[in-house]
């Protein structure tokens, strides 16, 4: 058996495996938008069809109203607290990486780094209680910032910095010193370039994390009108039951963005861990 052909053996071998796992674990999202065309009774008898027996498309004038605010609300909200919590925590929380990473011996920054490590193994949950506090005493509960600057808080995002600064050979930052740049010159003109794949892997993980998130959302808001969708599904469930077609058709479009955004950054998150950024 020639080189070729062994090749081809194994690639085709490769693709008979790949191609039965990548459909099952494709097929709970197919399943999601099958539920949108067909009600919990038809679900029930014959839970592992693989067609609808109709597209319905009323299920969405069913959800266009959540809780006596329209779907649009909703939508506009996560894109705008996502966004918005997304770019302030990758930001803040890779020139404190930077900066405890360059100057570990100054007062404090030794127990701030371990401040950040510890609050990883925290439950998330429990850090709404003093970010809670926090969000009062600034004044802002029921408000778009105080929502996004709790969203904003990046322990894990820190991490991934940090052992990516890490591993940063010291003669760059040196060269940038002789040559008359400032730490900031530093950062911006060498550092954050050579991160790009890093920023990229980074910037995904918090908007994943940021868009799925209901709990601090639930906690902070006063009024639906700053609810996300994910707050949105859970209020789908009422007092008279839930509608099943309903939220799935609202699971799907809470879904759908977050299956986009890795689609096409998928790229260059493969780029920011052989980059080192989530390096153990």
């Amino acid at each position: 058996m020639n080189h070729h052909l062994r090749s081809g053996v194994t690639t085709a071998a490769l693709y008979a495996i790949a191609i039965p796992v990548s459909l099952a674990f494709l097929y709970p999202y197919w399943w999601m938008c099958l539920g949108m065309f067909r009600n919990a009774r038809q679900v029930l008898g014959d839970p592992l069809r693989l067609w609808p027996e109709q597209f319905d498309m009323s299920v969405f004038a069913e959800i266009a109203r959540i809780g006596g605010v329209d779907l649009w609300v909703y939508v506009f909200n996560s894109f705008a607290i996502t966004m918005a919590s997304t770019i302030l925590g990758v930001a803040v929380t890779a020139m404190g990486a930077y900066a405890l990473c360059r100057r570990p011996d100054l007062p404090g920054f030794r127990w701030l780094r371990f401040g950040f490590m510890l609050t990883i193994m925290y439950p998330y949950m429990l850090l709404v209680i003093p970010v809670y506090i926090v969000v009062f005493k600034l004044g802002l509960l029921g408000s778009y910032a105080g929502i996004v600057l709790f969203l904003a808080l990046g322990p894990i995002q820190f991490f991934l910095f940090d052992r990516f600064f890490r591993t940063l050979p010291r003669e760059v930052i040196e060269a940038g010193i002789c040559d008359g740049a400032s730490e900031a010159q530093i950062l911006f003109r060498i550092i954050l370039p050579m991160a790009k794949p890093v920023l990229a892997t980074v910037a995904l993980i918090t908007f994943l994390i940021n868009w799925s998130q209901w709990f601090p959302i639930l906690v902070i808001s006063r009024s639906p009108d700053t609810f996300t969708l994910p707050v949105a599904l859970l209020s789908m469930n009422g007092e008279l039951g839930a509608s099943f077609r309903a939220i799935m058709a609202l699971a799907f479009v809470t879904t759908l963005p977050v299956a986009i955004a890795f689609v096409l950054a998928q790229r260059r998150v493969m780029e920011g861990m052989a980059a080192g950024a989530v390096k153990g």
